[in-house]
């Protein structure tokens, strides 16, 4: 576990939180080797669906506090979060709004930093892709690491996306109504979820079904010589997609959990 840091004094307990609440109510389990974190990295997750109760994020935190690292934390964040009057709670946790400058400073300062870079698109996927890594064809966090010679170290959880289910991402609509140009609007899921039933534009925060959910810590990803921010982007997807199709091949039919014999 990792030692208790001075920069963000409650991070470590947080982490904690989020993983003994997924523990509990999704029987969530955790495995791999990134390899050795005493010097910053870019770990690289993906969201699950919806925002506050995003069950992809409560893993991602909770994964942060598995790992065997001396190091805190910066997570990059939307700036909805300080919109919301949120920022300040998340900002004693390591939350950062999401920028160039935010993950330099962060890696100056000694941190490793998280980041989903699915963004907007990954918190509202459809049902039909939620076992899908997809950065929809974002590289900036490549050519970040790349700039600051910080290892990626990919992070996946199935199950993370099947708390709820969404009938339709919504952005092929956003973008004929020119309002995905909007930041936060880039997706209008219709998506049917406990408490609320059917909704429009994203549930508030809702109550995931109890799935079982596995994340794997995958081993740490460098560019290869000659390779384009593109590229790299596109081989940790990939390295990602597989590491989730292998976790997937396992899961059982009832929620997740596999149907016990005898």
């Amino acid at each position: 576990m990792a030692e208790t840091q001075t920069d963000y004094p409650r991070q470590q307990q947080f982490f904690e939180v989020c993983a003994a609440v997924i523990k509990r109510y999704h029987g969530w389990t955790i495995s791999g080797d990134p390899g050795d974190m005493s010097k910053p990295c870019l770990i690289v997750g993906h969201h699950g669906f919806g925002t506050m109760t995003d069950p992809g994020v409560f893993a991602l935190f909770a994964s942060l506090g598995w790992l065997d690292r001396k190091l805190p934390v910066t997570t990059l964040m939307h700036d909805l979060n300080w919109k919301m009057k949120m920022g300040k709670a998340m900002e004693e946790v390591g939350g950062q709004p999401a920028s160039r400058k935010t993950f330099s400073d962060a890696v100056a300062r000694g941190h490793h930093v998280s980041v989903a870079p699915g963004g907007d698109y990954d918190t509202g996927k459809a049902w039909r892709d939620r076992n899908k890594v997809d950065f929809f064809g974002r590289s900036g966090f490549a050519r970040m690491a790349m700039d600051e010679g910080t290892p990626i170290v990919p992070i996946v959880t199935a199950g993370a996306a099947t708390g709820a289910f969404v009938v339709t991402n919504g952005a092929g609509l956003m973008r004929k109504l020119r309002l995905n140009k909007v930041p936060g609007l880039k997706t209008f899921p219709v998506s049917v979820s406990l408490p609320w039933g059917l909704t429009a534009g994203g549930p508030p925060p809702y109550l995931p079904l109890p799935v079982r959910m596995e994340t794997r810590v995958l081993p740490q990803l460098t560019p290869e010589a000659g390779e384009t921010p593109e590229r790299f982007a596109r081989r940790v997807q990939d390295t990602m997609q597989v590491a989730m199709d292998e976790l997937v091949a396992k899961r059982g039919p009832v929620l997740g959990y596999p149907v016990k014999k005898g």
